[in-house]
């Protein structure tokens, strides 16, 4: 059986690689999440007025890899302590949240960022927790993008 998860971390093309890598993961998409427009495109995005932030939705096994797992990976690939800035991107398209799907996602991602927050970040996490909303698949181009440059003759 495959559940599906969503994150947003900042840049989806590495995000979308770390967990592409990670066993118990089958399959991952990237695209928009969390907006106010329809159908947006990597344009509408990176302008910034559509609010939607760049995200990964994880199709995983859960016999593999449980929910809490992948929480996990999530706060150790980026820096859930900035605000709408991952590196050099910045913007609220890059912010962290997690998208959850039902309650015990939620619940699963409360308890993880108490944790984390009473363990390790001294309650400065600024990562958000959200409803999942509609999933708006990303343009072709980006799905697998890091995949794709190591195959050409360009990376």
């Amino acid at each position: 059986m495959t559940d599906i998860a969503i994150f947003a971390a900042g840049c989806f093309w590495g995000i979308e690689e770390k967990f592409l890598s990670t066993k118990g993961v089958k399959e991952t998409e990237v695209g928009y999440i969390g907006g106010n427009t329809e159908n947006p495109t990597y344009r509408d995005v990176c302008a910034g007025d559509t609010y939607h932030a760049e995200a990964v939705r994880v199709h995983y096994s859960s016999d593999e890899i449980t929910y809490d797992e992948l929480l996990d990976i999530f706060f150790k690939i980026h820096d859930p302590t900035t605000l709408n800035r991952q590196g050099p991107d910045f913007g609220t398209q890059y912010r962290s949240t997690i998208f959850f799907l039902n309650d015990f996602q939620r619940l699963s991602s409360e308890n993880k960022i108490k944790q984390l927050n009473e363990t390790k970040f001294n309650n400065s996490i600024v990562t958000t927790i959200e409803e999942a909303s509609s999933f708006w698949i990303a343009e072709e181009y980006h799905q697998k993008y890091i995949r794709k440059k190591k195959q050409s003759s360009f990376f």
